[in-house]
């Protein structure tokens, strides 16, 4: 059984920077971040295999936002930048028993509890 951790969400203002970590423990494969606002639906962020060769992004946060992994640690992290009050949510870490990238929220079998995240505009 895999238990993820998320940390490092909090309040910033429109243009800033946040680093999400998730702290796993058990073997992870790839592993992804998803969010989720306040009466939408939980929606993709990012994704990443185990070495770190391959990532995917949604389209709403590239070129902003960085996931990386630290295998020796155990834990994949998220740089969050240029902050816009959209990307207001909570924040969720994800893991699949599998080392293919998805996007898919029903495709990851292990969830952390979500790390909230407030852009002030």
């Amino acid at each position: 059984q895999v238990q993820l951790v998320e940390s490092g969400g909090g309040l910033v203002q429109t243009g800033g920077s946040l680093r999400l970590s998730c702290a796993a423990s058990g073997r992870t494969f790839s592993m992804g971040w998803f969010r989720q606002a306040p009466g939408k639906e939980r929606e993709f962020v990012a994704t990443i295999t185990w070495s770190g060769a391959s990532t995917d992004y949604a389209d709403s946060v590239k070129g902003r936002f960085t996931i990386s992994r630290d295998n020796t640690k155990n834990t994949v992290y998220l740089q969050m930048n240029s902050l816009k009050p959209e990307d207001t949510a909570v924040y969720y870490c994800a893991a699949r028993d599998s080392n293919v990238l998805a996007t898919p929220a029903q495709r990851y079998d292990y969830w952390g509890q979500g790390t909230q995240v407030t852009v002030s505009s």
